[in-house]
């Protein structure tokens, strides 16, 4: 079950997190690269800034992004911003989300995110705390896959672990957990290997951060999962 309210609050220490160490950065490194390819830090504030907007359209019904195209643009467009106005876009639209979250709703409808993706409206905080976390990491200032909460990444790994649950284009295969669960994913229709690792290598993998060479298997090659 998804806990909404408490999903809100750690979205809003993430991003507290994520404003604090971005402060200490100056204009120049904020158009350094990330390790995005392609992106540099002011792409990924403000990517970090108009997908709070666009998960605010979520949940009141519109669309995500007027388009793909637009969503483009709308980060090129804002990329070369100098810092002290990227941290005060990431500031304002995290706390319109906030607002947005705190509204009363019915949590359990079915809302609709890009590319035709559905989803519960109570996962949405989940997604957006994915969204802070692992792009925190992706900038590239200190912040790693290890230092992200015990809970976020069990719960980011069971996710993704479901997003990839029946795919025709993944192997099947159990991820171990560290408490000794076993979560299944990939094909249905055949023998799973084990995948092991440490929480962060399993993250990294999943979410295509590492590559997975940290990781073990019982038995075939670690499966390749496709981008997200």
């Amino acid at each position: 079950m998804n806990d909404h309210v408490r999903d809100l609050a750690s979205v809003r220490d993430a991003t507290e997190r994520l404003l604090t160490a971005a402060a200490k950065l100056d204009n120049a490194s904020v158009a350094e690269p990330t390790r995005l390819p392609g992106w540099s830090r002011g792409h990924l504030l403000a990517h970090i800034a108009r997908n709070a907007d666009a998960l605010v359209n979520v949940l009141a019904g519109r669309p995500m992004y007027a388009s793909g195209d637009a969503r483009d643009s709308d980060i090129e467009r804002d990329a070369p911003r100098p810092l002290n106005v990227q941290l005060t876009d990431v500031r304002e639209s995290g706390a319109r989300f906030q607002e947005a979250g705190a509204a009363p709703a019915d949590w359990s409808r079915t809302v609709e995110l890009r590319n035709g993706v559905t989803d519960s409206a109570s996962r949405v905080p989940f997604r957006r705390w994915a969204e802070v976390e692992l792009h925190h990491v992706d900038l590239g200032i200190g912040y790693e896959l290890e230092d992200v909460s015990e809970e976020f990444s069990r719960r980011e790994i069971d996710f993704l672990a479901e997003r990839f649950r029946g795919h025709p284009g993944v192997p099947a295969f159990l991820v171990k957990e560290d408490d000794g669960r076993l979560i299944p994913s990939g094909r249905r229709e055949e023998e799973p290997i084990t995948v092991t690792g440490r929480p962060a290598d399993l993250l990294g993998w999943f979410t295509g951060r590492r590559d997975g060479a940290a990781l073990t298997t019982d038995g075939g090659p670690l499966p390749v999962l496709p981008p997200l």
